[in-house]
């Protein structure tokens, strides 16, 4: 029975990639339409479950008027019918609550939240660089994992809690009326003026709710920054200033906090006064009528039990309510991140990218990142297939903004760049990545074995391909000595969040091994050996050179020595090519290149060699 109601949703069955829409109702039925079966489930047992909670003072009402009317020798024959009702009010309603639990609890609960987590997070995982760049890690991923819960949440108890009161009035309402019209004012106004209560606060509810989500996340946001970027925080010693930037996050969610427990406090104060007095009130009307013969004592004996039972699920619904809009507000302040546009969404049609020659073609790329002033400017370049270039210039000059172009990282605000004369803009983004590898010089891994970081550019290598991978790396003889805090050794070793376990020459080297294992036809190296020392990158040289061969190549150093060997050197000076040619070639024509040559100490490379 359990495993029934599990399996009517499978959370991550549903492979389809669908842009979660911005508005919060259509937000929110973007999952509830996928969850449809349950939601009506729970639909129905919320009405049977207040139907038989209705009943209950119905029939304490007729038990009362019978054990009066009835002789105590013949009761039990007359309480018959009675017998029947009640045996199916204790069989009845736990059956119907049981049904509500399976549907809630197995059928919703874990389902419908990570439903929801595992498609937000599909959709996050393929926005843009620059998106990620713009946030704190860990304020997104709160957001991705509590939006799940709370819609959820906010849907459940809606059906459960404001659904039951509604279907629950609406019984009682028609029971006392039935018995006596008059019976049913008390409960007429109640309705009007607890309506008005919600009115009055549940707005303001939502919105300190959203604002105190929002304080929220700011403070996972700051905390895991300081976690992440630790090493940082003990190198400054700054533990006290980290401690204001936190705090000042912590007492904004403190003061929110406080305002939100305030307008709660004054809520659940009116909303229990207008239940006393609904008590009261009907109470003391049933009396009068009883006294004045229009109503029975078994009416009196209903009216009680009904109108607590009304009060007693008011209270717990606008507990419920206060909630709910707790839960809207953490789903709204999750929209921001979750429900946004891909900046960088593949062209409808888009078709995979072929690579023959490996020809990279800048075919006048304009590019200023949005600013008025472009950062590169109306630049050409063509770059041969298997041709090894180096782009040099001083920082800022436009060499990685160029990269990341290719990349298609940032969409170019005119000109094309086209390889083997296909536009990257019409090509899908995985298959053009999965053409070129990178090393950058701050190398992140993941924080999984260091096996699986080498495979991770090509899945399917067997366990020999990644061990001559590292061998050729460099990597392979500090790998088999390594022993995480599990015990575990060599290539199943983990290395820790970002890589933290290994040294920066240790991460660059898996970094390289992944890139050998990756063998695609375009070569990427962004200061890719500044992190080793001379002798290990002179032993990575050697890996490189074989690395590049029948490659396109595209290198970035400012340690010129490590790329004077190329075919050809580009010069690059705020956003333009300003020189081109060989080492010598820029040596001899004495620009910015021999300024930038000359200038640096230890260049072991001679004129004469590199020509």
């Amino acid at each position: 029975m359990f495993h029934f109601f599990e399996s009517i949703i499978a959370p991550t069955r549903d492979q389809r990639l669908e842009e979660p829409p911005s508005g919060l109702l259509a937000f929110y039925w973007h999952f509830i339409r996928q969850s449809r079966l349950p939601f009506l489930l729970l639909f129905g047992v919320g009405l049977t479950v207040a139907a038989l909670d209705a009943a209950i003072p119905w029939f304490v009402g007729r038990i009362v008027r019978l054990v009066i009317a009835t002789p105590r020798d013949v009761f039990f024959e007359a309480a018959k019918p009675f017998l029947i009702i009640g045996l199916a009010v204790v069989i009845l309603r736990p059956l119907a609550v049981m049904g509500q639990g399976l549907v809630a609890n197995q059928a919703i609960a874990a389902n419908v939240t990570n439903l929801i987590r595992w498609q937000s997070h599909r959709h996050v995982v393929r926005q843009s660089w620059p998106f990620f760049q713009n946030d704190f890690a860990g304020r997104i991923a709160a957001r991705v994992m509590e939006t799940g819960p709370a819609l959820r949440e906010s849907v459940v108890v809606s059906i459960t809690a404001v659904w039951g009161i509604l279907v629950y009035g609406l019984l009682a309402l028609s029971m006392l009326a039935a018995a006596d019209a008059r019976l049913s004012l008390p409960i007429i106004v109640w309705f009007a003026v607890y309506l008005t209560l919600l009115r009055t606060f549940v707005p303001r509810l939502r919105d300190q709710s959203r604002r105190l989500s929002e304080a929220k996340s700011d403070i996972i946001g700051r905390i895991v920054d300081s976690y992440t970027n630790i090493l940082t925080l003990k190198l400054f010693g700054k533990l006290e200033r980290e401690d204001d930037y936190v705090r000042s996050s912590v007492d904004v969610h403190t003061s929110a906090f406080r305002r939100q427990l305030r307008l709660t406090t004054l809520f659940s104060t009116s909303l229990s006064t207008l239940n006393a007095v609904l008590l009261a009130a009907s109470t003391t009307l049933a009396l009068i009528l009883w006294r004045q013969g229009a109503v029975d004592v078994g009416v009196i004996a209903m009216t009680i039990p009904l109108t607590w039972q009304i009060a007693s699920i008011a209270n717990s619904v606008a507990v419920q309510v206060t909630g709910v809009f707790e839960h809207i507000g953490a789903v709204q302040e999750g929209m921001a991140t979750i429900a946004r546009p891909l900046l960088l969404a593949d062209q409808p049609g888009a078709k995979p990218l072929k690579i023959g020659r490996g020809e990279i073609r800048f075919d006048h790329v304009t590019f200023g990142y949005g600013r008025e002033r472009s950062l590169i400017e109306d630049l050409n370049l063509t770059i041969k297939p298997g041709e090894k270039i180096g782009l040099i210039g001083h920082s800022g000059a436009g060499k990685t903004t160029l990269v990341n172009l290719l990349l298609r990282f940032h969409e170019v605000e005119d000109g094309r760049i086209l390889i083997d004369g296909q536009n990257i803009a019409e090509a899908t983004q995985e298959s053009l990545r999965g053409a070129i590898s990178v090393v950058t010089q701050d190398t992140s891994l993941l924080h999984r074995s260091i096996g699986e970081n080498i495979v991770y550019g090509r899945p399917l290598a067997a366990q020999d391909e990644i061990v001559t991978a590292a061998k050729r790396a460099q990597a392979h003889d500090f790998i088999i000595d390594l022993v995480d805090w599990q015990g575990r050794r060599g290539y199943e070793a983990q290395v820790g969040e970002r890589g933290v376990k290994l040294s920066g020459g240790q991460r660059q080297r898996i970094a390289i091994a992944r890139v050998i294992l990756k063998n695609a036809p375009i070569l990427i190296l962004d200061e890719a050996t500044s992190a080793l020392d001379s002798e290990v990158e002179a032993a990575i040289q050697e890996s490189f050179a074989s690395l590049m061969e029948g490659k396109t190549v595209i290198a970035i150093a400012h340690r010129l020595s490590t790329i004077a060997r190329m075919d050809r050197l580009v010069v690059m000076e705020q956003g333009r090519i300003i020189e081109t040619g060989s080492h010598a070639q820029l040596l001899a024509r004495n620009g910015l290149y021999a300024q930038l040559w000359h200038r640096q100490s230890g260049g072991f490379i001679d004129a004469e060699d590199a020509a």
